[in-house]
């Protein structure tokens, strides 16, 4: 059995690959690559361990349906259609769990970053601009008792919000599309509608799947709904925001600031302005970015693969309806 492995991941992966006795077919160039060469690549093998951005569309699907896993190094799957994988009973296995302590970790660190213009100073250091103390100049917000607003209360946002309670006594309040019980037992979370969401909220963070329900969501309308003095956080994907809207927002400052590790487009280019504003952080989608977090997205996308050779149901299954319908 031979896997196509879609970029360098880490040791941790490939040794239980190799231990498993499956050979590897790897793309070590630093470029993307091209769908048609995807294909071509994948059809001289048995299964696909995705790393990095992949559009695993109904073409590709149908191209390479013989395909007896599809492992994405990842938690989200919003790049893979997943009702085609389900009509051709390809198995698609995410990453979940693994990176929830590192994506909050990232959050934390932009809601601080955002709420102190962290990123501008140090670039008014490097630009020799730290010369003489001013009481009014350089002011931040605090963070302490004010409202933590959660899009998309899951395992991540949980983590989030929990950083938020100890660290700040932060209120928590969240919309999902199901409440969520356990955030609201153990974290005193309060559901509301996406519209008190916006209102009350004085730090907004993102932490949903990327769907068509979310794709834009927060759009002019919804900025404009926002405190003056209130702080965007996006961790999840880029384009559940509209990065021009965005952009507009905090230059008319309808809202204070934002944090991001993730951009729409990625990358984000030198020049956006986004990366040049006092309240704004942006990173480069570092969430899971740990050796923690990344061997453990190895090893799980390792496990996927070598349970679908073995003819098993693979342990972390995004379509596991599949399976019923063998």
């Amino acid at each position: 059995m031979k896997v196509f492995i879609t970029r360098k991941i880490p040791q941790a992966g490939l040794d239980k690959l190799k231990n498993a006795g499956i050979e590897i077919m790897e793309w070590v160039e630093r470029k993307p690559l091209p769908q048609e060469d995807l294909i071509a690549f994948c059809r001289q093998c048995d299964g696909l361990l995705s790393a990095g951005y992949n559009n695993l569309d109904a073409h590709f699907l149908n191209e390479c349906n013989h395909l007896k896993v599809i492992a994405l190094h990842s938690v989200g799957y919003d790049n893979v259609d997943i009702a085609e994988a389900d009509r051709l009973k390809i198995p698609v296995g995410n990453t979940p769990g693994v990176l929830n302590t590192a994506t909050a970790d990232v959050a934390f660190l932009l809601m601080l970053a955002v709420s102190r213009k962290a990123f501008y100073q140090h670039e008014r250091i490097l630009k020799g601009e730290w010369q003489f103390f001013e009481p009014t100049a350089n002011l931040g917000i605090e963070i302490s008792g004010k409202t933590l607003g959660i899009f998309g209360l899951g395992n991540i946002g949980f983590e989030m919000a929990r950083r938020c309670i100890g660290a700040y006594q932060m209120k928590v309040i969240y919309h999902n599309r199901n409440r969520n019980l356990k955030a609201e037992k153990e974290l005193n979370a309060e559901w509301v509608s996406f519209e008190d969401l916006l209102r009350r909220s004085d730090v907004l963070s993102v932490h949903s799947n990327l769907s068509d329900e979310t794709k834009g969501k927060f759009d002019k309308m919804a900025f404009e709904k926002m405190k003056s003095s209130s702080i965007f956080i996006n961790t999840a994907r880029g384009a559940i925001h509209n990065e021009n809207d965005l952009i507009d927002a905090l230059q008319k400052k309808t809202i204070w600031g934002a944090g991001l590790d993730v951009t729409d487009p990625e990358p984000a280019h030198k020049n956006n302005p986004l990366l040049t504003m006092p309240t704004v952080a942006v990173l480069p989608h570092i969430g899971s970015a740990t050796f923690e977090a990344r061997n453990g997205m190895a090893e799980m996308a390792a496990d996927n693969v070598i349970a679908a050779f073995n003819g098993k149901k693979i342990p972390f299954p995004v379509n596991p309806e599949i399976y019923e319908q063998l």
